[in-house]
């Protein structure tokens, strides 16, 4: 299984907030074995959602698109994934049942607010999708087709996230192993390890540490035993991890 990250928001592209949303997202994905193909950031302008949506959709097993879900004029992604996949928007009756739920009980538990909600700003989506409750928030995510619209606050995207998380899943596999050696070092050793067993090779130095990460990805999780095994032997290169003590396959990590 492949998937793409598209996220939505003026102010990831300004700079104004981290992308924390897609670290955290292709860490779960790829935690699950699904291969991670394209990270996007893209602006609340619905004809470019609309036209990302429409082209990855085909192009990918799943689309995760977070952000730009809500009441205000910024808020288009909803809009335009139901644009992008030729679909009309509408209020989800389910979703608009919950979002009520939650609306009167905030009014109740603040009586002194005195501004005006509606719950169907919040349960439009494209017709035909399935609503993911949002425990976090007000804004559910939903489902449609193979595409994923989540929240783009990260306490309610992850919580969004959860509810659809076992949807996700794939053979990917990683390995990483850490070296003494700088990067330039390991250059020959690394090129004939992919070329020999067909894994994927990322090398990653830090100074700080004095160290190399190198990760080894792939589809099969014999075949990466092999060439980790490969690498091991080399007689050139010598793997270690911290404190020189030797390293076999550890838990996948962030690229950073």
């Amino acid at each position: 299984m492949n998937a793409a990250i598209v996220t939505v928001g003026n102010e990831l592209l300004a700079g104004d907030i981290e992308n924390t949303n897609a670290t955290w997202l292709s860490e779960r994905l790829t935690e699950r074995g699904v291969d991670v193909a394209r990270i996007i950031v893209i602006p609340d302008d619905e004809a470019v959602v609309a036209e990302t949506v429409r082209e990855w959709g085909e192009r990918f097993d799943a689309v995760v698109v977070t952000g730009g879900l809500g009441g205000t004029p910024d808020d288009v992604t909803m809009p335009a994934v139901a644009a992008g996949l030729d679909r009309e928007l509408v209020v989800n009756a389910v979703a608009e049942a919950d979002v009520q739920e939650t609306l009167d009980r905030i009014f109740a538990e603040n009586p002194d607010l005195d501004f005006e909600l509606r719950a169907e700003w919040y349960a439009s989506m494209p017709e035909g999708a399935t609503p993911i409750p949002n425990p976090e928030g007000l804004a559910p995510g939903c489902v449609v087709e193979n595409v994923y619209v989540l929240p783009g606050i990260p306490e309610e995207m992850e919580a969004v996230f959860d509810n659809v998380a076992g949807d996700f899943g794939g053979t990917v596999a990683t390995r990483t192993l850490y070296s003494p050696e700088p990067e330039g070092a390991l250059a020959a050793q690394l090129g004939e390890v992919a070329d020999e067993f067909g894994v994927r090779v990322g090398s990653y130095p830090n100074r700080a540490a004095d160290e190399t990460r190198i990760k080894l990805t792939g589809d099969d999780e014999a075949v990466l035993d092999e060439a980790v095994a490969w690498l091991r032997e080399s007689a050139d290169l010598s793997l270690t991890g911290a404190g020189a003590e030797p390293v076999g396959e550890k838990a996948a990590e962030p690229d950073g």
